[in-house]
């Protein structure tokens, strides 16, 4: 079930949050599990079990975790094992289709011995897993386990941040799950407009500059101005459906009660690339970093084992964004800057104007390529897309199709760019220092407006408007 469904936002949605607030508060954390597994079973039924399997699984063995002596080799086995665990789990459903898919192309001898598999990959199983297996290391280093299943379950099930997270840790969210949560109507009216800030972000500007972009990227004859327009209305698409739902998920968090942290903080107008993760994705950023990169011995190692852990890191980070070799080979070119980076230690070299302002732009040139490796189906057809971008196709500068397109969406792109940016994050904050009868006005004028752009949304979708999320099979 998505955000943007009718039946989310015209039933589940009403029911879940109607029933929650007549119930005490140990009955709301059940209702709100009952209703995750509901959700999640919506779409595909038999997925549901999976989860179930996950929380079952997750809780048995981080309770025996907790049991064992701390220091000793066997509780260091068992976290192994659970995480061994999650990670075969993870894998079949998500990667073997492309492991056998590759060893049937690599090595034609064992097409006969090794059928090509058909396992169809259950929705947000790379979120809850993370968020598992995140469980249970903080076990292993000392967190109390949870005994109350419910309160695990519901930790891991979740569905704000079900499907598309953010990837919430267990110790940020269990205080809130065990302790009453008292809901201000400040806090739901904030909540409430954080929701329709991020549908409308998803559906008014991600579907629409979408229509672009999968016109560009499904043209195999590419002029020079259409390869460019496409790949920066896919870079706006990429960044407004998934921080629009990112929105979506914080404003029902705290429309229940929950604080989840942001997970994004406006990646495109960073100076350097290793700034843009620390702005793109920040829960999976922060993820990777404390449960990866810090065990692995950080940057507090010498200049070869620091390439290896930075190597590691950035290839882990490819293989979690799909089983394709188009994210494998974007996780490790990201990985090569961010190494250069860091080896060069660029960020405090970049004193001069001049020098910032290149790398920066330079830095921006980096995420939109990449952008085009990530959405491109093969290898083969991100090649033939660069080619085209630098003219090697010889199809042209301008075509009839860039201008059509340039022309009718161009408006668009600027409120896209404009909106990537702080700029109304800053305009806020002016109007709220201006004093209380503005900041009202100001934050009343904005929900009007939020409003009617949820109604024009809306439309889209009682017309059927196609509107699945980027991330939605990650």
């Amino acid at each position: 079930m998505l955000f943007t469904s009718l039946e989310f936002l015209l039933v589940f949605f009403p029911i879940a949050l109607g029933v929650y607030y007549i119930l005490p508060h140990k009955a709301r954390n059940y209702w709100l599990l009952l209703a995750s597994l509901f959700f999640y079973a919506w779409g595909e039924p038999a997925f549901v079990f999976g989860l179930m399997f996950s929380i079952l699984f997750n809780y048995l063995l981080a309770l025996r975790i907790d049991e064992m002596p701390v220091g000793g080799k066997g509780r260091k086995w068992m976290l192994a094992f659970t995480i061994a665990g999650n990670v075969v789990f993870l894998g079949i459903f998500k990667y073997m289709n492309f492991i056998t898919e590759n060893l049937r192309a690599f090595f034609p001898s064992l097409q006969t011995s090794v059928p090509q598999t058909e396992i169809f990959l259950p929705v947000g199983i790379s979120f809850f897993t993370f968020s598992a297996i995140s469980y249970v290391v903080d076990v292993y280093r000392g967190v109390p386990a949870q005994k109350n299943i419910g309160y695990l379950g519901l930790y891991i099930a979740l569905f704000p941040k079900l499907l598309i997270g953010p990837i919430v840790r267990y110790t940020d969210i269990i205080e809130q799950i065990k302790t009453e949560r008292h809901i201000t109507m400040g806090g739901f009216s904030d909540g409430f407009l954080r929701f329709l800030y991020g549908f409308n972000k998803k559906m008014l500007l991600a579907n629409t500059l979408a229509e672009v972009a999968d016109k560009a990227f499904a043209t195999s004859e590419l002029s020079v101005g259409m390869a460019w327009l496409g790949a920066i209305c896919y870079t706006l698409q990429i960044y407004f459906d998934f921080s629009g739902y990112s929105d979506m998920a914080i404003g029902l968090g705290k429309m229940f009660g929950f604080t989840f942290k942001e997970n994004f903080n406006y990646p495109y107008i960073s100076k350097t690339v290793g700034e843009f993760w620390q702005r793109w994705h920040i829960s999976l950023g922060s993820w990777f970093r404390d449960y990866v990169y810090i065990p692995l011995g950080g940057s507090r190692v010498n200049k070869s084992r620091l390439v290896l852990n930075l190597f590691i890191v950035w290839l882990l980070t490819g293989i979690w964004h799909g089983a394709n070799w188009t994210f494998i080979v974007w996780g490790i070119l990201y990985g090569v800057l961010i190494t250069i980076e860091k080896l060069l230690n660029l960020p405090s070299k970049l004193s001069k104007q001049k020098s910032a302002v290149f790398y920066q732009t330079f830095t921006m040139l980096a995420v939109v390529c990449g952008w085009v490796l990530f959405r491109s189906e093969h290898l083969s057809g991100a090649v033939l897309y660069f080619k085209a971008m630098i003219g090697l196709e010889e199809n042209g500068f301008l075509d009839p199709t860039f201008l059509f397109n340039f022309r009718e969406y161009f408006i668009l792109i600027v409120i896209g760019i404009i909106f990537s940016t702080p700029i109304f994050r800053w305009l806020t904050e002016k109007m709220q220092g201006r004093g209380e009868k503005i900041g009202t006005i100001y934050y009343t004028g904005c929900y009007a407006i939020q409003i009617v752009l949820f109604l024009v949304s809306m439309s889209f979708i009682v017309m059927n408007y196609h509107n699945p999320p980027v991330y939605f099979n990650f």
